[in-house]
């Protein structure tokens, strides 16, 4: 329930202009239909992508705990200590391949299967895209507050998480694309699943950008050497930082408003509590409520004004009519 409303909330807009030509059920139903297939070659995508190609993930970053072994034993570390290290580090890539393909599945508890979920996620979605307007009607009059200051929450929930979500896409892809299309000019393997990770993880504010930049960084070291995992390394700090920073404005605008040291401690905060759902919604929701509560302190201001103002209007002192001569 939780995805289809934050899928409907993104893609409302399209259902908004093809209502224009169509039925709205009709335009909720070719909407649905383009964001499942769209999902279905995701998922395809990033778990048949992962769990074909484990072995050579386990392989490469195998190699790379070994180098990393030997620069710690250059560096004076006793071997006791590295191989500690270098084991850890083999036992952590198998539970986080096994976390990348089944952390999706195992974290939908209490229904009988996956598809079961897909299938009421689904059809919810249609219920939401098709009768949305209509179910924020309702929302807005079960508030217990007065109309406008209803319509003023549930409207800067929804731009909140509409520009949020959009912002971080047009990122992710951005970020996927060039992560991917380096790996593969450098001659990386796995290129394509690299990229895929970039553009899946960015959808976890700081702590998904760490975990696709070891990503990008352990494969072309276990593969091609420091000296390719370094340049990945430049790419990934690029990529994530200064060029992002030039197309984040453009792409999410005032969306967030949030200072970044906020963004981390919230989201790692409700990851901790809530899981998979906390990473993903916890900013986007935090800037909702930062936004509303702006809103209505403006629109108290506001009243009090016109208040004001009606108060003086009514205090001033007519002035009689002079008689005719």
């Amino acid at each position: 329930m939780v995805a289809g409303t934050i899928v409907a909330t993104v893609a409302m807009p399209v259902v908004g202009v093809l209502d224009r030509h169509m039925p709205r059920p009709a335009a909720a139903a070719l909407v649905l239909v383009g964001l499942a297939a769209i999902a279905a070659l995701v998922i395809v995508i990033v778990i048949g992508g992962i769990t074909s190609q484990s072995s050579s993930i386990s392989e490469h970053a195998t190699a790379a705990a070994d180098k990393a072994e030997g620069w710690l034993n250059d560096l004076g570390v006793d071997k006791s200590g590295s191989s500690g290290a270098k084991s850890s580090l083999e036992q952590d890539v198998p539970k986080i391949i096994s976390t990348l393909v089944k952390g999706v599945i195992s974290g939908i508890q209490g229904l009988t299967s996956l598809a079961f979920a897909l299938s009421f996620t689904l059809l919810s979605l249609f219920f939401l895209l098709k009768d949305g307007p209509s179910m924020r009607r309702w929302v807005d009059r079960h508030l217990g507050v007065p109309p406008p200051v209803a319509q003023l929450i549930t409207g800067g929930i929804i731009r909140s998480l509409r520009g949020y979500f959009r912002g971080v896409t047009l990122v992710a892809a951005f970020n996927g694309i060039v992560v991917g299309l380096a790996a593969l000019a450098l001659g990386v393997p796995l290129a394509g699943t690299i990229g895929v990770v970039t553009f899946v993880t960015a959808y976890v504010p700081f702590v998904g950008a760490f975990v696709a930049g070891a990503f990008a960084v352990v494969i072309p070291l276990g593969a091609k050497g420091t000296t390719i995992a370094l340049i990945m390394l430049l790419i990934v700090i690029l990529a994530n930082g200064l060029l992002q920073n030039v197309l984040q404005p453009f792409a999410m605008g005032s969306a967030l408003d949030l200072h970044p040291l906020v963004v981390l401690v919230i989201t790692i905060g409700a990851g901790c509590i809530f899981g998979m759902l906390g990473l993903v919604l916890a900013a986007p929701l935090a800037s909702a409520a930062v936004h509303i509560s702006r809103d209505l302190a403006r629109a108290r201001v506001a009243a009090a004004l016109q208040e004001e103002a009606a108060v003086a209007t009514d205090e001033a002192p007519t002035v009689p009519a002079t008689p005719p001569a």
